[in-house]
């Protein structure tokens, strides 16, 4: 274990480790939730499983096209050893592939849009969003999902989909636009989530079973966190993970990284499971 880290620290990473292995196993594309599983290991002195980490990272880049990003990771495992043969071939036969000799660098990679908030330029207005003439809270994207693939009416969607007002503070939490469709007895929570994972890409997160950071969850603005229904629920390094039912919403994306300088990794959760935390982080 490494000497930097107390007996709660450990115990915390230990539960990360656990639960983001079951993420990983179900989803073994999902290099977010890979990189921070890397990462736990790397802050418990796991320099084994760290490493076996980030060659899932590199397969799953590889797996999505990203063949840029896949080499980088390659090349992250070689400058700790520089013999290690299954990164040694793995970047062989990209390279006999691609004809990619040069590294790009990091800035030059293409994001996950709807994931990782790194390269998103940030808007700093006193920890309100960015002055846009529209919201783009990820209606239209909603809108193809469920109703130009047939899963609900035009009207349905009308009926339950809200754009709350930005100049009124909720009293409480709003329910997302799947929750409303579920209460209204339209589409079951999670067919409507299987649909929202499989065009988001994201990861799947068991809030419930969560040890849910709920200072770090306090230090954000309880009324943006109340409107968008969003949880940030934990602190990785420079990263911080968030919940959400909408990860369409970008200017609810926009609108919270402008309070905090740190990476923003979305996964798609429970609404309920979301309600209910943020109820007791903000009674």
């Amino acid at each position: 274990m490494s000497s930097t880290i107390n007996t709660g620290e450990a115990a915390q990473l230990t539960q990360t480790i656990e639960m983001f292995e079951v993420i990983t196993q179900s989803q073994p594309q999902d290099y977010q939730s890979l990189e921070i599983l890397k990462e736990a290991y790397l802050k418990l002195g796991q320099s084994a499983e760290a490493v076996k980490t980030s060659k899932r990272i590199a397969q799953a880049y590889v797996q999505l096209g990203q063949l840029s990003s896949a080499l980088l990771e390659y090349e992250t495992i070689l400058q700790r050893d520089a013999t290690d043969k299954d990164a040694l071939a793995a970047m062989a036969q990209i390279q006999s592939k691609t004809h990619i000799t040069e590294l790009p660098e990091a800035a030059d990679l293409e994001p996950n849009p709807m994931g990782v908030q790194e390269l998103t330029p940030k808007v700093k207005s006193n920890g309100n969003v960015s002055a846009k003439s529209e919201i783009d809270d990820g209606r239209k994207v909603m809108r193809n999902i469920f109703v130009d693939s047939k899963v609900i009416s035009s009207g349905d969607f009308e009926m339950c989909w809200t754009t709350p007002n930005l100049h009124e503070t909720p009293d409480e939490v709003m329910d997302p636009f799947v929750q409303v469709l579920a209460e209204k007895g339209i589409v079951q929570i999670d067919k409507s989530l299987r649909m929202i994972l499989d065009k988001s890409r994201l990861g799947y997160l068991m809030v419930e079973k969560y040890d849910v950071d709920m200072e770090l969850a306090r230090s954000f603005p309880r009324d943006l966190c109340q409107r968008w229904c969003i949880l940030p629920f934990d602190r990785m390094s420079k990263s911080i993970m968030v919940a959400t039912v909408n990860p369409f919403n970008k200017h609810a994306a926009e609108e919270l990284q402008s309070v905090t300088d740190a990476r923003l990794i979305w996964y798609i959760a429970q609404p309920m499971d979301i309600i209910k935390v943020l109820r007791r982080v903000f009674r």
